[in-house]
C-alpha cells in the first residue's frame, strides 16, 4: 500500500464525515421500515442489531405478502444464507415489487460460489433488479464478478459462508480488491462493499476504505448479516453511499467496544454478541465521526 493509492484526509472524506451525524439524525428520525429476507440461523440478531440502532424491522417467509410489505417498507434486504424454494418465490416477489415501485434493494450473496443453487439465485438478483447496493466478503464479491463475466481470471475458491483466506483484505491486496469493487460497483450501477478487517466500498466513481473492527467480529455467527440489515436501515433513510459507509462505521466502532467490554471482563463470544448489540443502540454520530478511520482509495 502506498501514499498514492490512499488519501487520508481527502475532501471526499471530510464530505463523507461531515455527513455522518445527518446519516444517523435520518435513521432515528424515520425509523426505516426495513424488510428483511434473511436467514433462519441470524433472523433474530437481524431484527435486534435493526431495532438497536432506531429502525424498524419486519421479517418474512411468506411469498404471497412480499409484494405487500415492500409497498410500505422502506427498504428491502435480500441474504441468501439458507436458501429455500419458497424463500426463493419471495425474494422475486418482492424484488420485482421493489422495481416496480422503485425501493431500495440491499442484496448479501452469502456463500455465493458455494453452489449452483446460490450462483444461479445471485446470478438471477443482481441481473434482474436494480440493487442500491450489495454487501459481502471479498470471496463473494468475486464470485458476484466472476459469475457476470467481468473477473474471469478470478482464481478464487469459495470456504463455505467464510472469506477464503487468500481474499482477506489487507494492506497488501488493497489496491486490487479495491480494483475489483470499484469496477462491480461501475457495473452494476450501485454500491458495493466488501467487507473484512479493511472494508471497502465504492459507488463506481468513489472508493474507500474503513480500517475499523476487531477480530471477534467473525468469532460470532450474523456480524455480516447483522451488518447488512444496518445498511439496509441506513439506506432506507439515507443515500446508498453515504448510508453504506455510516452503517460499516457503526458496526465497526460497536464492534471494537464490545471486544473491549470482554476482555476487560475476561469474558467470552456470548458476551461479545450481547455487548455488540449494547454498543449499535448507544453509540451516536459525534464518536463515529471521531473514530472512524476512513481513507479514500485511489483505484
Amino acid at each position: 500500500m502506498t501514499d498514492e493509492i490512499i488519501i487520508a484526509d481527502s475532501e471526499n472524506v471530510k464530505n463523507i464525515l461531515n455527513g455522518f451525524e445527518d446519516a444517523v439524525k435520518n435513521v432515528k428520525e424515520v425509523s426505516p421500515l426495513t424488510f428483511c429476507i434473511t436467514n433462519f440461523v441470524t433472523v433474530t440478531d437481524c431484527a435486534n442489531a435493526a431495532l438497536a440502532i432506531g429502525a424498524s424491522p419486519i421479517m418474512s417467509n411468506g411469498a404471497e405478502e412480499g409484494g405487500e410489505i415492500v409497498n410500505i417498507a422502506n427498504a428491502l434486504v435480500i441474504n441468501i444464507g439458507t436458501l429455500s424454494k419458497s424463500q426463493n418465490d419471495l425474494m422475486r416477489n418482492s424484488a420485482r415489487q421493489a422495481k416496480e415501485i422503485e425501493k431500495p434493494i440491499i442484496f448479501d450473496p452469502v456463500g455465493a460460489g458455494v453452489s449452483a443453487l446460490r450462483n444461479d439465485m445471485t446470478k438471477e438478483i443482481v441481473e434482474d433488479y436494480p440493487l442500491a447496493l450489495v454487501r459481502g466478503n471479498m470471496s463473494e464479491i468475486k464470485a458476484i464478478a466472476k459469475l457476470i463475466n467481468l473477473n474471469e481470471n478470478n482464481d478464487s475458491v469459495a470456504k463455505g459462508v467464510d472469506v477464503a483466506e487468500s481474499d482477506i483484505i489487507s494492506e497488501d491486496t488493497l489496491e486490487s480488491n479495491a480494483l475489483i469493487v470499484k469496477e462491480l460497483a461501475n457495473e452494476l450501477n450501485a454500491v458495493v462493499i466488501a467487507s473484512g478487517p479493511i472494508d471497502i466500498i465504492s459507488d463506481g466513481n468513489l472508493t474507500f476504505g474503513l480500517d475499523n473492527g476487531d477480530e471477534m467480529m467473525p468469532l460470532i455467527t450474523g456480524s455480516g448479516c447483522m451488518l447488512t440489515t444496518i445498511i439496509g436501515s441506513y439506506v432506507g433513510a439515507n443515500e446508498p453511499l453515504i448510508g453504506g459507509i455510516a452503517a460499516c462505521a457503526l458496526m465497526a466502532i460497536a464492534g471494537e467496544n464490545a471486544a473491549e467490554n470482554v476482555r476487560a471482563n475476561d469474558l467470552g463470544t456470548a458476551s461479545f454478541r450481547t455487548f455488540l448489540i449494547d454498543n449499535l443502540y448507544k453509540l451516536d454520530a459525534e464518536e463515529l465521526k471521531e473514530r472512524a478511520n476512513l481513507f479514500e482509495i485511489n483505484v
